[in-house]
């Protein structure tokens, strides 16, 4: 069960001599002691393993492609910075993630522009930095623009703006409501019917540039076959230049979870794509999940250790501040004492905030937990920073980049004066 577990850590995680977890070559304990907990680690050597797998992959089997990182899953400037040296575009959905990927220096031109309610200021900001592709969500999305772009300073070098139609293909894949998003009520995008309304209208326009269409059916999705009848589905609209297909390939968060590997899913996505689209069609796909999560580990100091009741409770200084995942979609992570890796006990591992569903990991076996253990919860570099919140006054927690037995911070943990700081 202890290499079934490591398995869950980042590539390359390894115990050293005395037991203890190295993240991306870094002794844990070294980590908690320079930085503090709760903290997010990152191995950046994975990370960027991941980025490469995405793109190699992609451009061997259709070359005229591009991967574009769903940042919604990782909003930090240093993991946008790290995409774009590896090549990677960014996928950004709202005016803060735009601000942010370009901070990071993001080429604009790899930008696609996602939202489902972006106001005009958001969509200005958009073809004012020059973003190469703005998804139209809906009908109200071509009005805005072709108003922003009726005002001579705003229009783009090219003398238009390139856009994708979003096209939600009555497609429900097997995953939690919260994250299924091609379904006929889905508030994304437009069914079939209308998209073609769209299309049509926007074929029309002097301003906007029909590119192609966009689909996204979901995240954390675990079957290739959804894929492949999204792909189906917006190749029945018709030929464009660029078709934009999405993410939404889950993780491995715990042992039940058995994802198709990145191979797997490329095989199966363009698989699809070269039995219905064009051949010289640009295609384009946007992970997110599935980039970070297996790169991102949680790191906590136990507080309290309770037994009664039935249950053993292990209490840490985080929880649903830096991890709201589990009580937004109930998902399963698993953890264990970093010093003493596997096995133990089976216990119910909280957080510190006062809701009782703040609980990280129910059912885990701990060693012999003891307060002042580090714990560690795997997989956790997917939405736990994008999620993180001051409730209770917590502390939003650093981020560190391991790599090669160096670390450094790339975001450092919140202070008290940073939650006056807004106060007027």
């Amino acid at each position: 069960m202890r290499d079934d577990l490591i398995g869950l850590f980042p590539p390359g995680t390894r115990l050293d001599g005395d037991g203890t977890l190295l993240i991306g070559g870094c002794p844990v304990t070294d980590l908690a002691e320079r930085y503090g907990t709760p903290a997010l680690l990152v191995d950046e050597g994975a990370l960027r393993a991941r980025a490469r797998a995405y793109a190699d992959g992609l451009a061997a089997r259709w070359p005229n492609s591009r991967v574009v990182f769903a940042s919604k899953a990782f909003p930090c400037t240093a993991v946008y910075r790290l995409m774009a040296e590896e090549g990677l575009g960014a996928d950004v959905a709202g005016g803060g993630e735009l601000a942010l990927a370009l901070a990071a220096g993001t080429d604009p031109a790899a930008l696609v522009v996602h939202g489902n309610a972006r106001t005009t200021a958001e969509l200005r900001a958009a073809v004012e930095a020059g973003a190469g592709l703005i998804v139209v969500d809906g009908f109200d999305d071509i009005d805005r623009l072709e108003r922003i772009l009726a005002d001579d300073r705003c229009v783009p070098a090219s003398g238009e703006q390139g856009v994708l139609v979003r096209v939600t293909p009555d497609i429900r894949p097997a995953t939690h409501a919260a994250v299924s998003t091609g379904q006929a009520d889905s508030k994304f995008g437009l069914l079939p019917a209308p998209a073609k309304e769209a299309i049509a209208r926007l074929r029309g326009s002097d301003r906007l540039r029909l590119d192609g269409v966009h689909v996204h059916i979901g995240s954390q999705i675990l079957d290739t076959e959804p894929f492949r009848r999204a792909v189906e589905a917006v190749a029945a609209l018709g030929d464009f230049a660029v078709y934009d297909l999405g993410g939404g390939l889950g993780a491995r968060y715990s042992y039940d979870d058995h994802p198709p590997s990145v191979a797997a899913y490329l095989d199966a996505l363009i698989g699809a794509a070269r039995g219905v689209l064009p051949a010289t069609a640009r295609i384009l796909i946007e992970p997110g999940r599935s980039m970070v999560a297996e790169a991102g580990v949680s790191l906590y100091r136990a507080v309290t250790v309770k037994r009664g009741a039935g249950a053993t409770f292990v209490a840490v200084d985080g929880g649903m501040g830096d991890n709201l995942e589990v009580s937004l979609y109930r998902q399963r992570f698993e953890a264990t004492v970093a010093t003493r890796v596997g096995g133990g006990e089976t216990c119910r591992l909280v957080g510190r905030h006062c809701e009782s569903g703040d609980e990280l990991v129910t059912g885990v076996p701990l060693r012999d937990p003891r307060p002042g253990d580090l714990i560690a919860v795997p997989a956790t570099g997917a939405y736990t920073y994008a999620l993180s919140n001051n409730y209770n006054g917590a502390l939003r927690p650093p981020v560190v980049f391991c790599r090669d037995g160096r670390h450094r911070a790339v975001v450092r943990r919140e202070t008290y004066a940073d939650l006056l700081r807004r106060d007027l």
